[in-house]
């Protein structure tokens, strides 16, 4: 409403608009008309007269809603004053949309046109093209963007003269005009000087650092701009449209009480005042909503803040009384859910005995009805959570925060499915950069290079539901980029496509009295109505540094104020022990209830407990994690509890420590190996007949395949213990799982798959990873052909076409954050490629590539830790897969190997090796020597010796243990215990002992 200042200054306002003037004096709020050409605006003494745009499509509408505060007329004077010195200016205060605001509330008064550049890449076309144009160049997130990479500007801001790449030379207007009357318009334009409009202006916007987080500005650059803080504006403009008054002055004051400079002081981040409108068109449509509830959706205090930082935020809620989660109950389920007109869907939750009724964007899709999937068995937590979502829905972009194998993305594809959504999936990942999320550059058949939208720009437009999965791994340079979208429906695109909000285009149009076809002709495209943006994020980690590392595994505390102002957050609680028993007994029916009911004993007792130790163990039994376990258990019920439990925390490879919390967790659940047939006893044999394999006591048809020639072939030795992990690997095979094969060097792991798929008659394809690996080279492999890049499929492309089994080796060698685009491809089937070309499940839309049902994924790793010093693809990714560890094999099995390999070889050699070899593996794992000898250097011994038997022991021995000839203390432990077993490498006349006759 206007306040009675503003109706006082009605006569007043509308006598300007008579003489096409326009004055922002003092009062509270006033009416901004309709402006044109050869008007003049005037805000207190301050008078602009406005041009006429060269192209009024790209002058900012709709950015005023008629009513202008007092505080931000103050701000657009001061704009104006730098505006008529000529100055460039920055608009600097905290994270949120109102600096951004304020911009372009100026360019509507004056009718300017703009150019928008994002974050940290300053694009050269977008400042050349306002400069020469005469617009206003608005520079959002100064500091996201690299020192040295803004310098670049530095002389267009202060004598408006750049250098360019291709030659030219763009000159002030006031020294081009003088050269145009010594010489002529031809003239320089054949010495390449471009005149630089005098309208050219420079808007930056951008944090305080180093409150926030950033890059302090370069001081060339600092000095050449006009400073502004631009605080939140006084909470009477925010109240304006409030309605439960009590309930919204406690908010606003917890608000002022978070942003002050002693909640700053405790470490608090600042409370995203910017969303609190929009919580509060949530508690006006849900009076019965507890604060607490509407506050832990816009300051997820429990998810970023430690034991100090809760109790500090509690204290405040406590004094302002909103600590009511209690007395206000949540909304329990949405009931139902029906299209209401185009993009709008009524969606009916209830709360506690009351049914509530709402309107919220849907989309193209008819919507499904709740509880009718019977994929998805919707516990009450689950239940409650998509209600709540719905909420927030109606209102703003979410973001969803869970634990690993929580069920994040299951409860999305629901939510999307309940309303009538197309998911557009993005897989986020670390060294994703703008342009990866906005648009790529690819390589036309002639040669040329144009932009490609990516998968968000066509969400946008096509009103799907953008699902972006892991934003707590992507840079925050990056992820800003996004603000402008998820505030303002708002985008500017590196090959000057403009997208903007619904109503903003439909206004435009009408303005200019213009047709789609011409708008779209001038690159301007309308983003839908029921676009919406959800995201998917794992818990932010207390305490952790604030910056991604490729390296760390632990996690980073992502969740920062920037971020707080782009969503409202909900979180996956952990599921209840009895919801969890129903989610696994409505998706695995036949599982045997004691086993179900000793595996949720073990998981919610590890995930309970305080111990960092056993916590780190819980991870490993997600809920993703037992669901696999009780599929393998009701489909082999005699298989033992403890052996499953020890293949998910891949328990031979753990920590003494942490092997020894798993030991006695597993026995206070009473769970321990079911008796069964001694390994000697039992029959882990492989045959194929009439065309059945059988791997001990697992049989399956072998494949008939079109390319032979891909079918690994392997010299392998059968032995008891290689025989026993693949028909363990068969079990999964035959579930449809992909697996993962952990273990030391030289173990036999390429061995075991090559023979495992030699057995099944699989063709294969195999990806090498290394440190260098990017998402790129993992989709696609470039190539030149006569000039021009021709990207062809890479082997995981092949695989997933063909149906054939892709291997990935050395996956702990290349970066987590880019494997962790293989999360998609497991979890839903589709994955996006570098060239625009979509993996999917199932035929849909036109370029694509459907996967093949027989498509499978095994993929290799060394165990984490030292001495491999790779990254941690289990712990990053080892719950979509089946994880095997794979050891070395047993004295006795490993001797039956070694008579194989070298047959004339003597047994008395032969179990010297073995029993020295298995020794120094006990004191690998016991950390006294660092290297982990494995079976591939014993069986090199055993061929040399095979192959050159006049060569003694002693001396073939060397080929392995010389590596370690130069670290003194390795050599004498490695001297000692290879004496030990009668090798007498390295001997000496001292070390010959004499003994009495």
């Amino acid at each position: 409403c206007i306040g009675k200042c503003v109706l006082r200054r009605l006569p007043a306002l509308l006598a300007n608009k008579r003489k096409r003037t326009l004055q922002l004096e003092r009062p509270d709020c006033v009416l901004v008309p309709h402006l044109s050409a050869g008007d003049t605006v005037t805000i207190g003494e301050i008078t602009y007269k406005l041009k006429t745009p060269q192209n009024p499509e790209l002058v900012p509408v709709k950015h005023i809603s008629g009513t202008v505060p007092q505080t931000v007329a103050q701000h657009l004077r001061w704009i104006m004053q730098k505006d008529l010195l000529g100055q460039d200016v920055f608009l600097i205060g905290p994270p949120g949309p109102l600096r951004r605001s304020i911009a372009m509330q100026y360019l509507v008064n004056i009718k300017f046109m703009s150019e928008i550049a994002k974050t940290a890449f300053i694009y050269c076309t977008c400042a050349v093209r306002a400069a020469t144009q005469g617009r206003v160049l608005v520079l959002e997130g100064l500091e996201k963007a690299e020192r040295n990479v803004l310098p670049v500007l530095n002389n267009l801001l202060e004598n408006r003269e750049m250098q360019l790449e291709d030659g030219r030379f763009l000159m002030s207007a006031e020294r081009y005009d003088k050269l145009l009357q010594e010489h002529t318009k031809e003239e320089l334009d054949s010495w390449k000087i471009v005149r630089v409009s005098e309208d050219f202006r420079v808007i930056a916007l951008g944090l305080p650092v180093p409150k926030y987080k950033g890059n302090p500005l370069d001081p060339p650059l600092r000095s050449r701009f006009q400073a502004r803080d631009i605080y939140y504006l006084p909470f009477k403009y925010c109240s304006s449209s409030c309605f439960l008054y009590i309930r919204v002055s406690q908010l606003l004051s917890l608000a002022t009480t978070l942003c002050s400079q002693e909640s700053s002081n405790l470490g608090l981040p600042d409370f995203p005042v910017d969303n609190l409108l929009a919580a509060l068109h949530v508690l006006n449509t849900f009076p019965m909503l507890s604060s607490q509830q509407l506050i832990q959706r816009l300051y997820p205090y429990n998810s970023i803040m430690g034991k100090d930082g809760h109790a500090a935020v509690e204290g405040v809620l406590s004094r302002f009384e909103l600590l009511d989660g209690r007395r206000h109950p949540a909304p329990s389920a949405v009931l139902h859910v029906s299209k209401s007109a185009e993009g709008r869907a009524d969606v009916t939750l209830r709360v506690v005995d009351k049914d509530v009724t709402f309107q919220v964007p849907a989309g193209n899709k008819e919507p499904r009805p709740p509880n009718t999937n019977p994929n998805f068995i919707c516990s009450p937590s689950h239940s409650q959570l998509t209600a709540e979502m719905m909420q927030s829905h109606m209102v703003k972009d979410i973001c969803l925060i869970g634990a690993k194998g929580c069920g994040k993305s299951v409860i999305a594809r629901e939510f999307a499915e309940m309303l009538g959504y197309s998911i557009e999936p993005v897989m986020l990942y670390q060294d994703m950069t703008a342009r990866d999320l906005l648009q790529q550059r690819y390589t036309l058949p002639n040669g040329d290079t144009a932009w490609r939208p990516s998968p968000l720009v066509t969400a946008a437009i096509e009103g799907k539901l953008l699902l972006l999965d892991g934003i707590h791994r992507v840079n925050l340079g990056t992820l800003a980029v996004l603000s402008r979208l998820l505030h303002d429906r708002e985008l500017d695109l590196y090959d000057g496509t403009k997208l903007l909000r619904w109503d903003r285009y439909q206004t435009l149009k009408e303005e200019l009295q213009l047709s789609d076809q011409q708008l779209q002709e001038r690159s301007i495209f309308p983003i839908h109505p029921s676009f919406r943006v959800l995201a998917l994020a794992e818990p932010p980690v207390v305490g952790a540094s604030t910056t991604n590392s490729s390296s760390s595994s632990r996690g980073q505390q992502w969740l920062g104020p920037e971020l707080l102002t782009m969503f409202l957050y909900h979180s996956g609680s952990p599921l209840a022990k009895a919801e969890e028993m129903g989610l696994i007994q409505g998706l695995t029916p036949s599982v045997p209830a004691e086993a179900a009911e000793h595996l949720l004993h073990l998981a919610h007792m590890l995930r309970k407990t305080n111990d960092p130790t056993a916590q780190s163990l819980a991870s490993s039994l997600s809920t993703r994690q037992l669901l696999r376990i009780c599929r393998r258990l009701s489909q082999y019920p005699e298989e033992s509890i403890m052996h499953a439990v020890n293949k998910a925390c891949l328990s031979r490879f753990l920590p003494s420590l942490a092997r020894a919390s798993l030991e006695k967790s597993l026995a206070d659940c009473s769970i321990q190996d079911a008796p069964g047939p001694a390994e000697h006893t039992r029959d882990y044999s492989c045959a194929v007949k009439d065309g059945v394999l059988t791997i001990g006591n697992v049989s399956t048809q072998v494949y008939k395949p079109n390319e032979k020639m891909k079918v690994p072939d392997v010299l392998f030795y059968d032995n008891p213990q290689h025989m026993m992990v693949m028909e363990d690997m068969l079990k999964d095979f035959l579930l449809g799982e992909h697996l993962l094969l952990v273990g030391n060097q030289g173990v036999g792991k390429n061995k075991i798959v090559d023979r495992f798929l030699h057995l099944l008659n699989r063709p294969r394809e195999y990806l090498q990873l290394h440190r260098d690996t990017t998402v790129q080279t993992l989709t696609l492999q470039p190539s030149v052909r006569d000039g021009i890049i021709i990207y062809e499929d890479s082997p995981l492309v092949k695989a997933v076409k063909l149906g054939h089994i892709l291997v990935i080796d050395e996956a702990d060698k290349a970066p987590t954050n880019v494997t962790c685009i293989l999360k998609t491809l497991v979890e839903s089937g589709e994955m996006i490629l570098a060239d625009g070309r979509r993996i999917i499940s199932a035929k849909g839309r036109p370029n694509t590539i459907v996967m093949h049902p027989d498509f499978r994924m095994i993929v290799l790793a060394n165990r984490p830790g030292f001495p491999f010093l790779g990254n941690d693809f289990f712990g990053a990714l080892g719950d979509i897969f089946s994880c095997h560890a794979v050891d070395n094999p047993k004295p006795q099995a490993e001797l039956a190997m070694l008579k194989q390999y070298g047959p004339d070889v003597p047994d008395a050699i032969l179990q010297k090796l073995v029993a020295a070899f298995g020794e120094l593996r006990s004191m690998a794992d016991q950390g006294t020597i660092t290297y982990p000898y494995s079976t591939r250097e014993v069986v090199n011994i055993v061929k040399h010796l095979q192959k050159f038997p006049g060569e003694g022991l002693a001396n073939v021995v060397r080929n392995v243990f010389d590596f370690d000839s130069y670290n003194k203390d390795t050599r004498e432990v490695l001297i000692e215990a290879l004496h030990k077993h009668g090798i007498p490498i390295g001997a000496k006349p001292s070390s010959v002992t004499l003994a009495k006759e």
